[in-house]
């Protein structure tokens, strides 16, 4: 494809790539070898470049964003105010009076439905709380503190709020693969498999976005932060004891209300809105915040300032996201045969914070400042103010993302790449063929083929593919085109494995189309009546490897598999599954692989660009922290169906297998992050490989994976110029272009606290301490990871009170306000799956939800932690129904509401609820003849119910992996799963309940104080 050929929009970048702008395409995620990094251009020992892949991801264009994911967070938002002591609803620790006359409630409450009791009349909550003093005090500076408001009222807040961070719909990464299914209900341990069923409460994705509200104040159009002395009024408090208010929903639905505006990216340090919120992205300079988003839009100048105050300094980076229909790809420049224009020193790229002197013949460099001549065929002239006249006309002078064309240097070996190979490699063992998955992989290949991924879609893909079955022994087949019938060659000695033909294995789908056909037809005959229970795993990574090898190229490796590899073999595996060891030190042991085999495979891979998909069909213990290696470290996926049924999981499977195949991928990866002088990126959290200290390598990337950076001071910043940062991927495209993806960013720096704490997003931070604590599972035990992350946010929240908030009593509780939502999603966290396992959670579903979870981005960790929970007595075509708190006296008897955690979805329905809404619904008009083995409601010609539908469809369309729906009926025995997923109310396995966290934090913060 000419890259040059100006689309009619003719600016001078190159065309978008066509298939950018479907979003349809995922670009892909992978982690890429070290060895390339010498390979890239000749400047700096590897020039990462971005993978183009296709628009990012942006806000779901299917349907409407998702409500209800807002509400989650804003428990106690709803005064703006410094947050006050929330009240903790029983117990009220504190002792300080509290004082109904405080609240200042700025708005009727909202009418929630009747809980299953009424709720607490004001007095009972006056008693309740009487032990504690909610009164929010004024808010500081840094914005304005806020108190929770009771559950049973709405929060009010404070008049003043800023806007919170801009947060994009978009579709939140596949979260649920294993979880989504719920393991047959009368099948073996089928309560116990949460995941196979959906999965823990504690693990709702949560978006790290919210917003700061005070802090706000770098958004031009927001009001400005008040100076510090200045106190705003907090709001206070005034709601039944219970949690404190209805804080997440209410930040959440404030944060929308206030982004009626497209979110222009010019003015530097400015907070984006928040993930919840569904908002449209002008790129004037800096890079979207479906591409970037930061914790700290102000960072501090000092090491010793970002010590105090606790507050991590990260980024979440998707280099590949897509873009809503309505938002431009980035363009595709060509620099020409010297290749993109780079700082001589640092490498950095051309971007728009570099700076033309000499009148254009030289430009000083935004990140070293180091002084590089321009090119003779790049000068231009300057205009009266020393920009180049023809800065609009370039992406890489006027916008935050753009995409340059690679040349020769930056390939491997100094030779352009071929196109990537997909390569299908099918379990045919007992249990793969009984379960039915044999075949409908099969029946399902037949038309997917016709979806690999392209650029242009008037085109056919490049992409060539193969295909392998095994158990104990591997068959490979040719499917040559001129041959009448598929060939199989089988090969026994999997201990030194080689790929048994070269000519004929891999090959152009249109050309073989009648042989592979025949061969999808034949592999569930050739092995129905199979014997063989046993199988091999190792070996087949390493025999997809060797056909990438042989035929020179990058590809993804699609596995289909089903049980614990204990067929002799390399890579062999022991059942290891030893619930005893659970919350002891040998805990993190399990967490680990158990043979080094897989980690040195996964950098052989890396190395040859071969990303590796698994899609995991268990009945039982497969060690899916052993097996789950090779596709974490290449930048693939791991989908796992427990306790997989045919009729029940098709289309969930199926869903997922499409989307995994179509999205656009970019192969052979290589992403750089540089920083302006006084920080540098120190650590790296995802889906990928690192062979040294800055290359994070992706055999694949893909437009769902996220790769969340810390930055360290290792210098002072200045509060004039701020601190840069430049996200550079090399990749592959997948029609075989090598190309650099350029992500810009540019935040404030300041020397205060306050400003610091006025430009936090709560869901970014959420995003960083889930990976952090994740990862630290592996080296320490659960209880010490979740102590430490209590203790630093109890030390971020000291430092607010201690140098920001105006003086108060001791009996309150301050939150900077776009840190009011911090304890309840970190509480979230805490209750998570990974780190605070109920009985019924097993090893495996555990770390599958922590490979998952490690290379999410912000709105994908949001709904996951504080899932969305909406009411669906009233629906209006055009709006969703606001969310409520995700609490079981949220529940009405007579109400129906969705659960949404990005990898579940459920519908529960109250045991009193009107016939009319279930003829609605189900149409059946009484509750006993509900069917709740139902995974898709009927297709009722009535408003409401094609409404619901809508709905359920536009929330699958955000998600990147497919939410199976779970009809849970009141009292019924599912309502177990469910209800591990009402975050708020206390776990079942003794996570504390969103007050009693309050409490806690409350009571740490006093101590840190004292």
């Amino acid at each position: 494809m000419n890259v040059n050929q100006h689309t009619p929009m003719a600016s001078p970048y190159g065309q978008p790539q066509p298939g950018y702008s479907q979003p349809g395409y995922v670009p892909l995620d992978g982690g890429y070898p070290g060895p390339y990094a010498p390979y890239n251009g000749p400047a700096s020992p590897y020039q990462p470049g971005a993978p183009p892949q296709g628009p990012a991801r942006g806000p779901p264009t299917t349907g409407p964003l998702p409500v209800s994911a807002p509400h989650q967070y804003n428990q106690y938002s709803h005064s703006q105010g410094d947050m006050q002591n929330g009240p903790p609803p029983m117990t009220p620790p504190v002792s300080q009076p509290y004082n109904p006359g405080a609240m200042n409630m700025s708005g009727p409450h909202p009418t929630y439905p009747q809980h299953y009791g009424p709720p607490p009349t004001m007095q009972q909550v006056s008693n309740q709380m009487s032990g504690m003093q909610i009164t929010s005090g004024p808010p500081t500076p840094a914005g304005p503190g806020y108190a929770p408001p009771h559950s049973s009222q709405p929060p009010v807040s404070t008049a003043y709020s800023a806007p919170p961070p801009p947060s994009y719909t978009q579709a939140p990464p596949p979260v649920s693969s294993a979880p989504t299914q719920p393991p047959p209900p009368s099948g073996p341990a089928a309560s116990q498999q949460y995941y196979g069923s959906p999965p823990p409460p504690s693990q709702q994705p949560f978006n790290s976005s919210l917003p700061p509200t005070s802090q706000q104040q770098f958004t031009s159009s927001s009001v400005p932060p008040p100076p510090s002395q200045q106190t705003l009024p907090p709001s206070s408090y005034s709601g039944p004891a219970p949690p404190p208010g209805q804080a997440p929903i209410q930040v959440i639905e404030d944060d929308k209300a206030k982004s009626t505006e497209p979110f222009t990216t010019g003015v530097r340090g400015q907070a984006p809105p928040l993930v919840t919120t569904n908002f449209q992205v002008k790129d004037q300079g800096n890079a979207s915040p479906r591409f970037v988003r930061c914790t700290a839009y102000n960072m501090p100048c000092t090491a010793d300032m970002a010590k105090q105050s606790q507050v991590p300094l990260a980024a979440v980076v998707k280099p590949l996201a897509m873009l809503p229909p309505d938002e431009t790809p980035p363009y595709l420049v060509d620099h020409g045969e010297g290749g993109p224009i780079r700082c001589n020193r640092c490498k950095a790229y051309m971007c728009p914070y570099m700076q033309f002197i000499e009148g254009g013949r030289r430009f000083q460099c935004g990140f070293c400042s180091c002084v590089t001549e321009v090119p003779p065929h790049y000068f231009q002239h300057l205009d009266h103010t020393g920009k180049r006249v023809d800065c609009y006309d370039r992406p890489e002078l006027s916008l935050g993302s753009y995409e340059f064309l690679a040349t020769v240097d930056y390939c491997k070996n100094n030779k352009l790449p071929q196109p990537p190979a997909f390569i299908f490699l099918i379990d045919v063992s007992y249990n793969a063929v009984k379960s039915g998955m044999v075949n409908i992989v099969c029946q399902e290949l037949k038309t997917l083929l016709d979806y690999l991924p392209r650029e242009n879609p008037e085109m056919d893909s490049a992409v060539r593919v193969g295909f392998v079955t095994y158990n104990k022994v591997l068959h490979f087949y040719n499917v040559k085109s001129s041959l009448a019938q598929p060939q199989m060659l089988v090969v026994s000695d999997v201990s030194d494995m080689f790929v048994p033909l070269l000519d004929g294995f891999l090959v152009n789908v249109n050309e073989s189309r009648l042989v592979i056909e025949s061969l999808l037809d034949q592999i569930p005959e050739m092995f129905a009546d199979t014997r063989e229970t046993e199988t091999v795993f190792g070996p087949v990574i390493q025999a997809g490897l060797e056909a990438l090898k042989a035929a020179d190229c990058a590809g993804k490796l699609f596995v289909f598999h089903t049980s614990l590899p204990i067929a002799e073999a390399p890579g062999k595996l022991k059942n290891r599954e030893d619930k005893k060891l659970i919350g002891t030190d040998k805990e993190k042991s399990l967490f680990q692989p158990q043979v080094g085999f897989y980690n040195t495979l996964a950098k052989e891979c890396v190395a040859q660009g071969c990303c590796v998909d698994l899609f995991l069909f268990p009945n039982q213990y497969v060690d899916v922290a052993t097996l789950g290696v090779v596709p974490v470290s290449t930048g693939g996926s791991v989908y796992k169906y427990t306790y997989f049924q045919a009729q029940l999981d098709q289309e969930r499977f199926l869903n997922d297998l499409r989307r995994d195949v179509q999205k656009l991928v970019g192969f052979d990866a290589v992403m750089r992050v540089r920083t302006s002088t006084g920080i540098r990126a120190t650590d790296f959290f995802g889906s990928f490989f690192m062979s040294n200290t800055t290359d994070v390598e992706l055999a694949g990337l893909d437009c769902d994976k996220a790769i969340t950076v810390e930055f360290k001071h290792d210098d002072k910043l200045s509060e004039e110029t701020g601190a840069l940062m430049q996200c550079a991927v090399l990749y592959t495209s997948c029609s075989g272009q090598r190309r650099l993806r350029i992500h810009n960013m540019a935040v404030n720096c300041c020397s205060q606290l306050a400003d610091l704490y006025r430009n936090c997003e709560t869901d970014t931070i959420i995003n960083f301490f889930s990976k952090y604590a994740f990862r630290g599972v592996l080296n320490n035990p659960t209880k010490a990871v979740r102590d430490t992350l209590v203790n630093q946010c109890a030390q971020i929240l000291a430092c607010y009170r201690k140098n920001c908030a105006s003086p108060s009593s001791a009996g309150q509780l301050i939150l900077p306000e776009c840190m009011k939502l911090l304890p309840v999603y970190l509480n979230c966290v805490l209750k998570s799956d990974v780190l605070l396992p109920g009985a019924d959670v097993s090893l495996d579903d555990r770390a599958y939800l922590r490979q998952l979870i490690s290379c999410m981005d912000v709105t994908e960790t949001h709904v996951f932690f504080y899932p969305r929970l909406l009411p669906l007595m009233k629906l209006e075509s055009g709006s969703l129904p606001v969310a409520v708190r995700d609490s079981e006296e949220r529940l009405s008897k007579g109400g129906v509401y969705l659960l949404e955690t990005g990898l579940h979805l459920f519908l529960w329905v109250g045991a009193s609820v009107q016939q009319e809404l279930l003829l609605n619904i189900f149409g059946t008009p009484s509750f006993g003849q509900i069917d709740s083995s139902m995974t898709s409601l009927p297709v009722l010609d009535n408003p409401f119910s094609q409404r619901l539908r809508e709905i359920i469809d536009s929330f699958r369309a955000q998600r990147s992996r497919y939410m199976k729906l779970m009809v849970v009926k009141q009292e019924d025995r599912a309502e177990l799963i469910f209800r591990h997923f009402l975050v708020e109310d206390k776990s079942a396995s003794g996570g504390a309940s969103y007050v009693d966290f309050l409490c806690h934090m409350h009571k740490e913060i006093r101590q840190l104080l004292s």
